[in-house]
């Protein structure tokens, strides 16, 4: 995979798609760059059917994504036209991040703030290690923050803990992420990249078409009512009926053997 950038890094292992914030002499800040090469990392991961699962990190051992580049503000910030670019580039990013058809999950370590945490929310497992920090300095900055995110975070923690967090601005810890619903997980260090290899190939040896049936399924549920696409959870429930991957289950389960799912 070719990017236009250092600052990001993509690999596939066992089935695995990694996508890493190379960015650590800046504790992993979002640059505009990095967000520019997100659409071509998801979409390459989309397409390739090797890929069952998508681990996202941060390099070093200081941070998941510590935010936005700061740095960059005064350049790509500054004025009406240049934050409407900015914000069409993070929007290409959510994008991305929305139409991935394969779990996504993230992995911590270290400061996950700001528009780091806005990312780690994207994915549909958290897992992250003790000395892990969480937080959403908006309200320390004077900047603006989007509805689409405020809703995000309301829809995962509850609008109690979404006012603490971002009223305050503060920094939590990994056990107070925990008890407030930010992560699935918190793990001692050395436990964190083990523990979310073995989470990532448990899923990827699952039957992907079942998987990603429960993924959309689980996104509905957090629609409002009226906008949610029934039909399509009910079709996709009829395509796992339908494929290959069902007829090798029932086999494989008949048979007292590991079952060796294709995705069709």
């Amino acid at each position: 995979m070719e990017l236009n950038t250092v600052k990001m890094v993509a690999r596939v292992e066992d089935g695995v798609g990694w996508m890493v914030f190379n960015n650590p002499e800046r504790h992993n800040a979002m640059s505009i760059e990095m967000n520019l090469a997100i659409p071509t990392i998801l979409g390459a991961f989309n397409e390739d059917p090797a890929v069952r699962v998508v681990v996202m990190t941060g390099a070093g051992e200081k941070a998941f994504v510590s935010g936005a580049d700061i740095s960059e503000f005064e350049a790509h910030r500054s004025s009406p036209e240049t934050i409407a670019e900015f914000d069409r580039i993070g929007e290409r990013a959510g994008e991305a991040y929305r139409d991935l058809q394969k779990p996504l999950i993230a992995m911590i370590r270290g400061f996950c703030m700001g528009g780091g945490l806005m990312t780690a929310m994207r994915a549909d497992i958290r897992i992250a290690s003790e000395d892990s920090q969480f937080g959403i300095p908006a309200a320390r900055l004077g900047l603006g923050y989007g509805f689409g995110g405020v809703k995000g975070l309301v829809d995962l923690v509850g609008p109690a803990y979404a006012r603490e967090i971002l009223f305050t601005g503060a920094r939590f810890a990994a056990p107070d992420a925990l008890r407030m619903g930010l992560v699935n997980r918190v793990l001692p260090v050395e436990e964190l990249e083990p523990t979310v290899r073995e989470v990532a190939s448990t899923i990827a040896a699952n039957a992907p078409l079942t998987v990603n049936t429960l993924r959309v399924a689980v996104n509905e549920t957090m629609r409002d009512p009226a906008k949610r696409d029934l039909a399509k959870v009910e079709r996709m429930v009829e395509e796992c009926f339908a494929s290959e991957d069902y007829k090798e289950g029932r086999r494989a389960f008949m048979e007292k053997r590991k079952a060796q799912f294709r995705g069709r």
